[in-house]
Formats: C-alpha cells, structure tokens, sequence
C-alpha cells in the first residue's frame, strides 16, 4: 500500500506524507469540460455532479454501493479507542478503497462547525439527488454517501446512547474543493445519532495540504515580499509586518490545498451516458 511519513502537530492532529502511491487512488474524483464530475470506488461510479454554468452552485446525484474506508465502530473501542487522529491515519493507510495518493494529507479532530453545518439543510439527508447551493458566501455542508438510517433505527439508537455518554466514535470528513464542502467518508448513522440528540458529531477531517515543494515556493516568495516592505518601512510598522509575516509563513504547509482530481475516461460523452442512464432510471428526476 506505498508508505508515509508522519509529522506530529500535537494530539489532535498529524500530516501524513504518502508516497509510493501515485494514483489514481480507489476512491477518487475525475473530471470533464463544463464543470462536469464524478466520484469512483474502483470502477463503480458513486456520485455525478455538473457545476452550474454561473457558478452559483453544482447539482449532485448518488448512487448505492459505497464501501468505507474504516472497520466498524464497536462499542468496546469507542469506549477506549486510545487517539482518534492516529487510528483514523492508519486506518486510511491501510485500506483498499480509500481516497489517499502520493500528497500530504491533514487529519486533525474538529468539534466546532457554523450551526448551519449539521443542524440545517446542509446537513443533505435526500437521496440520491441534491443542490449545493454556492450563491452566498460559499457552502461548506456534508455530503453521505449512502441513504441516512431513521433516528429510530437499531444501529442509530445504539450510538444515541454513545452521544450522550460522551463515548461516540468521531465521523470522517474529508474535504472537497470541487463541492465547496466535505463528504461524509465514514459515520452515517454516528452522524445521524449526534444530531438526533442534538449535538455536534465529533469530527475526524481529512483534508490535502500543499505538497513540500509547494509551500516551500510560497514560503520564498513571501520572504522577498517581506523583505521589500521592511525595507521601506518604519520601525514600528517593521515590528507588525514582523509578526504578519511569522504568521502567514507558519501557516502555509497547513493551508487547504485543491482537490486533486483525474482525467474521465472518455471525457464528456462518457460523463453524458452516466447522466443519461440515471434519468432512464430515474425518468421522473
């Protein structure tokens, strides 16, 4: 499965630098002219979206089938599950249909979102058809996977008494800059239950940060253009700019990168004859 290389960023976070993996991945986007996508697990398609011509948002179908990347959450390991960052890190490392390629990917745990996030419409429980709406100031909300379970299912009411003891296993997110939010890689029904009882899930969120050589050439040229400003700057204003630059450079190896994505096989008739299948599937769509 490649290997990685561990940087440790304190207990609630760690980049993975994958290597030996070059892709395409598993579960991976791949993209066509006119803002045209889809999401793959190995060779079956998961997800079909296009980005509206005006950018105010993209429109996204589903399709059954999707296999996590993690084992299952039993019990006895969300009462004792030692680092959730770390399990999770390995867990992807090792699994057969997971998103990761050759890259530095970010996991840290997250437990604060903007209360539209998982406590509103966004938040997508219909199945399998939706609307990432972008016209405001962006979308950021979570996109399943797989259909949502009933509050009242088995599995669902099991993990309620999990959320509210304090022991619920944290869902995975992994962020997408083609949707503008982040798809729900592993939890469904963890994420069902903590809502249900009205509360935020706990959160594991995977997310590509630039590759070394990337960041580095930023680092470069925001040296030079903080050396050009001191330089015709005071002493006060050499002191503030002093700790904007620190700032903004200690920054950069962490900052959200894009979404890689790969050519569609067969380009835009390729992408047309899924969409076409769906709506023969699905004629009332």
């Amino acid at each position: 499965m490649g290997s990685a290389r561990r940087e440790l960023l304190g207990p609630g976070g760690l980049v993975l630098e994958v290597r030996n993996r070059p892709g395409p991945p598993p579960l991976r986007f791949e993209t066509a002219d006119g803002g045209r996508m889809l999401l793959r697990q190995d060779e079956r398609v998961l997800l079909l979206a296009r980005v509206e011509e005006a950018n105010q948002g993209v429109y996204v179908r589903r399709y059954a089938g999707y296999r996590p990347p993690l084992p299952p959450m039993r019990s006895a390991l969300m009462r004792d599950p030692g680092n959730w960052v770390h399990a999770c890190a390995r867990w992807l490392e090792e699994a057969h249909h997971g998103p990761l390629h050759d890259s530095r990917w970010h996991l840290r745990v997250r437990t604060v979102f903007p209360p539209y996030v998982w406590h509103a419409a966004d938040f997508v429980r219909p199945w399998p058809h939706c609307h990432l709406d972008w016209s405001g100031d962006g979308w950021h909300g979570v996109v399943p996977l797989r259909p949502l379970s009933a509050e009242d299912a088995p599995r669902v009411r099991a993990h309620r008494k999990h959320a509210r003891d304090g022991t619920l296993a944290p869902v995975l997110l992994w962020w997408v800059t083609a949707l503008d939010g982040w798809l729900l890689l592993d939890g469904h029904d963890r994420a069902v239950a903590a809502v249900a009882e009205g509360r935020t899930p706990p959160c594991v969120v995977l997310a590509r940060v630039p590759d070394e050589e990337d960041w580095r050439r930023e680092v470069r040229e925001a040296t030079e253009a903080h050396r050009l400003r001191s330089a015709a700057a005071g002493a006060e204003q050499r002191e503030t700019q002093a700790r904007a630059y620190a700032d903004t450079v200690s920054d950069l190896p962490y900052e959200e990168a894009r979404t890689r994505s790969w050519p569609l096989p067969g380009g835009v008739p390729a992408w047309e004859a899924v969409a076409q299948a769906a709506m023969f599937q699905f004629p009332g769509d």
